[in-house]
């Protein structure tokens, strides 16, 4: 039987994805290490991730986190920062930084030949920083001139006001620091930080293939690592603006950097898988509607996207992008009314199916590797969700004839609710 090589394989969409989530282990001081074995890739890849900690009794500073967690591996007590950079590179391993705005850690990847020895020196980052008073002033110094940058990109202080009026500009999450907090911030105040607030109930993530004793070996590093136990203080409440426009003149600048944004709903909403959708046509991937008429026919920016994005169990939707100096405004209202053409008709057969492949293409390639597998799980652990989001997600794409799509429009993208941002010229 020959193939006729000219006609590209049907497509066709399997009927559930199966997915094992990592097996669950508690250790015996109580930490969980979730485990995902990978026979197939030598690499071991072992995070650290816990809660950032909400101090109340002193006013909140958030670069006292973000200088403790990069300064871990700035010197132990028994390996000055020189002498670690030589041990991770000689056993080919990297120590990475993991930062967001409600949980923090540290990530080690390395290989199974070498994992029993770089594994008490990767442990050793959360007992015994000393955080050596010549490189926090360089870490100083270095953030002082970032954030001065950060002031005369567009981009970055676009982000930086549409967080503002999300959370609030005093939040933990919205407030931009400034230089002076950077000077505010003493060694002192990092030690007893990293000694009293910062390892708040730990969780492990391996990846790797490893052997029941090496799980032990792990297990045994981790189980002792010195932390609270009590429920970390939650960050306070958001106290975001209503809906309002932020506007800041650059007349130096060649682009006007624009961003809109409002709050949604959470993952474990039922109305979440459609309101996805929603967001994929309108600006969500490469062929949206917001990138035919802003990019293609106007020719107002190279890219324009819009996203979902969840946060202390709640979820937002922002659009992004950076367009020709002076046609902010008008990018604005093209974005409203693309949102509009959505609500008003039905969105056509062959731009739903397109739409529909797309969704579900990248949803299986999502899962093309055991990293990718654990970061999926990672992301709807915190959700308070397990691995059937997934199985559910096929199953809507598979199924949906777009029919809610209006009705979702309608519901969630009210202009009235809409903050938005332009930074540039105006």
């Amino acid at each position: 039987m020959s193939i006729d090589r000219s006609q590209a394989p049907p497509f066709v969409l399997p009927d559930e994805i199966d997915l094992k989530p990592p097996e669950c282990r508690l250790l015996p001081g109580g930490m969980r290490l979730y485990y995902n074995p990978s026979p197939t890739i030598d690499a071991v890849k072992v995070e650290v991730l816990f809660p950032v900690h909400f101090q109340t009794d002193q006013p909140y500073n958030p670069l006292v986190s973000f200088f403790t967690l990069h300064m871990l591996p700035e010197g132990t007590r028994a390996l000055p920062s020189d002498q670690l950079d030589d041990f991770f590179d000689f056993h080919g391993s990297e120590v990475e930084i993991l930062s967001g705005f409600e949980r923090h850690g540290l990530g080690l990847v390395t290989t199974k030949k070498h994992l029993k020895n770089v594994l008490p020196v990767f442990r050793s980052l959360f007992t015994d920083a000393v955080f050596p008073e010549k490189h926090f002033l360089k870490r100083k110094s270095q953030k002082k001139l970032s954030l001065s940058i950060q002031q005369e990109q567009t981009g970055a202080r676009a982000n930086q006001l549409i967080r503002a009026g999300l959370f609030g500009k005093e939040h933990p999450f919205g407030r931009h620091p400034s230089e002076e907090d950077v000077d505010a911030v003493s060694r002192e105040q990092l030690i007893a930080y990293y000694q009293n607030g910062f390892l708040t109930v730990p969780q492990l993530f391996v990846t790797g293939d490893l052997s029941e004793g090496e799980l032990l070996f792990l297990e045994e590093q981790f189980a002792s690592l010195p932390c609270r136990k009590d429920p970390p203080l939650p960050p306070p409440a958001f106290n975001a603006d209503s809906a309002s426009r932020q506007t800041e003149v650059k007349p130096k600048a060649v682009q006007s950097s624009i961003r809109m944004g409002k709050w949604m709903i959470p993952m474990a909403h039922p109305d979440y898988q459609t309101l996805s959708f929603f967001n994929t046509v309108l600006g969500g991937y490469f062929g949206s509607r917001l990138i035919r008429n802003i990019r293609e026919e106007k020719g107002y920016t190279y890219g324009i996207n819009s996203f979902l994005g969840n946060v202390n169990g709640g979820g937002y939707w922002m659009v992004s992008a950076d367009v020709k100096g002076g046609f902010g405004d008008e990018v604005i209202r093209e974005v409203y009314k693309e949102i509009q053409r959505l609500i008003a008709d039905p969105i056509p057969p062959d731009e739903l199916e397109i739409v529909k492949n797309y969704l579900a293409g990248t949803l299986l390639s999502g899962f093309s590797n055991p990293f990718d597998l654990m970061s999926h799980f990672q992301r709807v652990h915190f959700e308070g969700l397990d691995f059937s989001v997934f199985t559910q997600q096929l199953a809507f794409i598979k199924d949906f004839d777009g029919d809610r799509l209006r009705e979702i429009g309608s519901a969630y993208f009210s202009p009235s609710t809409m903050q938005e941002v332009i930074v540039g010229q105006l």
